[in-house]
């Protein structure tokens, strides 16, 4: 080969080198509009790119060429990966357990990532006695996050009087627990409890204390029932969470009264920090209260599903459908984020979730926003009408296409 050819070759050869090195990312999601709460963006025009699972730039314009794969987005609603506190997926054979190791409780991984959500915390279906159990058998072989509020009760969410057991209510051995899997138990539950004392709640929160974790409490049930505003300026603290706040159960109080009005303790407790989680499950969500409240400003700070086998195919349905209903209640778009991602992220202490900064787990969720005549129905068949949809359209999660509706990051088969 002549001079002029070889050096020709070595052209070629080093354009070639420097291409595929350009190749920095794995993947490129772009086109998209993206709000990301903690990073101050809404609905911003910037793509993003991730490499080796992580978030590796953030920005507008960011060129094709410097990744091995590319999504186009144009149109869709891009934010970070959804974080549903209050689920139930202690899932089981046993037809004496419920949530914990029953049949009640569902696998994550077909409810979680076709509505965009990638965390999952189960809210209380093991207790310390059986939590190891629930690791192994359950978060160990999850694609979803599961992480998790450790029930008060040791044997944890098994129904009927096993929740009623005080005696198996134990603070020590619970926060022990909880410190000992601290990379999975995010806080303490109080569940199902029927009766005027106030020593399961007690506990509960004294268990938080000593593990520095939050509580969540859903009031049980009492006749007349325990008073809702001790509950929340007496005993919660700062920094606990309140489920089913939209609830309209004659056993216990609620957060809107009899004429409509919100109760005025519930904006003091939110003013003081107390978190209200929707957890709209099977039996606690009700149009009569969350209607006039999202009028009156008393707006949740978590959106949650209470997922369970009567909640997914009731008018709970996934966390779309609610986030769904919110936005037909007039929720702007970046509260209804937020309170999906960063701020339960807070709320658990696990600040590595829920955003799209870079460095940060790459968990990503695409949506696109359907407009026409929707029914949408609320936890005593009730229904409201809208005309806004939430649709996931795909869902990554650290850094990898787990769900994909309409193939957005498939090629075409004969092209």
């Amino acid at each position: 080969m002549n001079i002029p050819g070889i050096f020709f070759v070595f052209v070629l050869w080093t354009m070639m080198t420097l291409s595929l090195s350009a190749q920095d990312y794995d993947l490129l999601i772009k086109g998209g509009s993206v709000t990301d709460i903690k990073n101050g963006l809404v609905e911003a025009k910037v793509d993003i790119a991730v490499a080796n699972g992580k978030i590796a730039k953030v920005e507008a314009n960011i060129p094709e060429s410097t990744a091995k794969q590319v999504i186009h987005v144009n149109g869709l609603i891009v934010t970070p990966g959804l974080i549903d506190i209050h689920g139930h997926v202690f899932w089981g054979t046993d037809p004496h357990a419920a949530y914990s190791n029953g049949m009640s409780s569902v696998a994550p991984d077909g409810f979680t990532f076709r509505s965009g959500v990638t965390t999952i915390v189960d809210a209380g279906s093991s207790g310390w006695r059986n939590f190891l159990q629930f690791k192994e058998q359950t978060i160990d072989h999850s694609k979803t996050r599961v992480l998790a509020f450790l029930n008060i009760v040791g044997s944890g969410m098994k129904g009927g009087v096993i929740e009623q057991n005080i005696s198996d209510m134990d603070p020590k051995l619970a926060a022990l627990t909880a410190r000992r899997y601290k990379d999975y138990i995010v806080g303490i539950k109080l569940a199902h409890f029927s009766g005027h004392e106030w020593i399961p709640t007690e506990r509960a929160v004294e268990a938080g204390t000593q593990a520095d974790i939050p509580v969540m409490v859903d009031f049980g049930g009492s006749n007349p029932p325990l008073s809702l505003r001790t509950l929340f300026m007496e005993k919660l603290r700062p920094g606990d969470i309140f489920t089913h706040a939209y609830a309209a159960l004659g056993s216990r109080g609620r957060v809107v009264d009899e004429n409509g009005k919100v109760e005025p303790f519930a904006f003091e407790a939110q003013k003081r920090g107390i978190i209200f989680d929707v957890g709209h499950g099977g039996g606690s969500f009700a149009f009569e209260q969350v209607v006039p409240a999202m009028k009156q400003g008393f707006w949740p700070n978590s959106i949650s599903t209470d997922l369970h086998i009567g909640s997914m195919n009731g008018g709970m349905k996934d966390m779309l459908n609610i986030m769904s209903k919110f936005l037909n209640m007039d929720m702007p778009m970046d509260k209804l984020i937020g309170a999906s991602t960063w701020s339960p992220a807070q709320y658990i202490k696990r600040e590595d979730l829920g955003h799209l900064s870079e460095g940060a787990v790459a968990d990503i969720a695409i949506f696109s926003m359907h407009t026409g005549n929707y029914g949408f129905i609320d936890s005593k068949k009730m229904k409201m009408m809208g005309d806004k949809k939430l649709e996931c359209e795909l869902t990554i999660k650290d850094g990898e296409v787990v769900y994909d509706l309409n193939g957005l990051a498939s090629d075409l088969w004969d092209k």
